[in-house]
């Protein structure tokens, strides 16, 4: 065989190295850790505290009521101007503007933890209620750090595997405060611990893990800061933050392109999503049978799926790698449409939840990549980011919700078929702005700030000059 054969081989392998070696870089690293820690606290207010209220006899219909507790996940943009505007005293002085406040969440939110789990479900509701918000509010505060911190603290070329690894590490910390604290639970009660204190030690032990994002907070490098004008007061600089986040988004090229794209690119999977669960339940599955496949076959789907989208991203132009999630989501949802004709088969299931997860998990690493392109300006990054996902939370909640109408008056196969032309807006909008020269426009910004400010190539010669400090 001639060299000339020969030689792609390695050039192969050094690529495939390459894709791999940038998880190892100590701020990707960070940002993964930090992913543990923003996903860590989802199932203390959701899953886990449902379970805990239901062995101590809380009714149904109060239980149901505990959902309204999610609610600052979704209303998080209203205060992200306070992040973006504000320091906390002492913690921003010492680590600066965005560790210190990633390091104050995570102080209030394992304090946060510690008091919902001191609480009684069933003598005090309202205390329990009390501390559900408080987590999630301050969990929700947590993520709106973290995501300016992801944006501006990664290279251009580490952004993608930054949230491959975010996204991955998030699933985890959800397994941990979910799956992993019943089970802890469990084993205490087999151990002879009371009922009563079962779920203390189990919330002790969530609590503990908040750790490992102060770990990543300690580690991290603090991201350049934007000149702030001299003399302002506090609330006139939150003011001015949230209102110069929104006008200067509004005044960039096909502003109102951008974000009808943003709140259609996902729509077809959330319209399938919202009823997944149902149809299978409904076409003849168990329960169990339904979450021992996705909890344990579609979370490694998941997992893998948000390693192909970094590598996805990383190889392919942003424009490119975004038809690339887009047409697989639409195809995984007319998986479903087949499930609906194949019936009850436990292989059919299992191959069609890998689809979901994997494609699912694909198109969700190179949207966030898309989004944290387009929240270039250092002193609205909070802002901005919380904006824009917050408009995605509209597509999966309202526009979604009739969802239920659509698939009765259909039936399932017809359903998911809509579901999946649900995700041509999306395409076509994805089509005028890559005509129109819309990720031109984000390359040339990248090539000049790499998405973080007129700062930036002051940032880079920092990190050239300490190549051995975590980031």
């Amino acid at each position: 065989m001639s060299d000339d054969t020969a030689s792609p081989t390695p050039v192969a392998r050094r690529s495939l190295l390459d894709a791999l070696s940038v998880y190892a870089r100590p701020s990707v690293l960070v940002v993964i850790l930090l992913g543990f820690s923003s996903g860590l606290p989802l199932a203390l207010t959701g899953t886990t505290l449902s379970v805990w209220m239901t062995e101590s006899g809380v009714s149904l219909g109060s239980i149901g009521l505990f959902s309204l507790v999610g609610l600052p996940y979704t209303l998080k943009f209203l205060w992200a101007p306070l992040v973006d505007a504000l320091d906390v005293p002492v913690l921003s002085r010492l680590l600066g503007r965005r560790r210190g406040w990633l390091m104050a969440t995570q102080i209030a939110l394992m304090a946060g933890i510690l008091f919902l789990g001191l609480q009684n479900p069933l003598a005090s509701p309202f205390m329990v209620a009390l501390g559900a918000l408080l987590v999630a509010t301050l969990s929700a505060t947590q993520d709106i750090v973290v995501d300016a911190f992801r944006v501006e603290r990664l290279d251009t070329s580490e952004q993608a595997a930054g949230m491959a690894g975010y996204v991955a590490a998030y699933r985890i910390g959800m397994l941990v405060s979910g799956a992993g604290v019943i089970a802890l639970v469990a084993y205490l009660e087999l151990r002879g611990v009371t009922r009563a204190d079962v779920w203390f030690w189990g919330y002790v032990a969530a609590a503990a893990f908040v750790a490992v994002g102060m770990i990543a907070t300690l580690m991290a490098r603090e991201p350049t800061a934007p000149v702030r004008e001299e003399g302002v007061g506090a609330v006139a600089r939150v003011m001015s933050t949230a209102v110069g986040a929104f006008s200067e988004f509004l005044a960039r090229d096909q502003a109102v392109t951008i974000l009808l794209f943003v709140l259609l690119y996902k729509f077809c999977d959330a319209f399938a999503g919202v009823l997944t669960a149902p149809f299978v339940i409904s076409i003849g599955f168990d329960k169990a049978t339904y979450a021992g496949i996705v909890k344990g076959v579609g979370l490694g789907a998941a997992l893998l799926g948000g390693f192909a989208g970094g590598f996805i991203a990383r190889a392919l132009p942003l424009a490119t790698c975004l038809w690339v999630g887009g047409l697989l989501q639409i195809l995984s949802n007319l998986a479903f449409t087949a499930q609906a004709m194949i019936g009850v088969s436990v292989p059919a299931l299992t191959a069609t939840i890998v689809v979901e997860n994997f494609t699912g998990a694909i198109g969700t690493v190179i949207f966030v990549a898309y989004l944290s392109a387009l929240c270039g300006a250092r002193a609205h990054t909070a802002t901005q980011y919380a904006l824009l996902t917050a408009l995605t939370a509209v597509g999966r909640t309202f526009l979604a919700s009739g969802g239920g109408y659509v698939a009765e008056a259909t039936g399932w196969p017809v359903f998911f078929i809509i579901t999946a032309i649900a995700g041509l807006p999306g395409l076509a909008l994805l089509a005028i702005l890559q005509a129109k020269g819309h990720f031109r426009n984000l390359a040339h910004e990248d090539r000049d700030t790499t998405a973080a400010g007129p700062l930036a190539s002051a940032d880079r010669a920092t990190e050239k000059a300490e190549p051995q400090q975590a980031r």
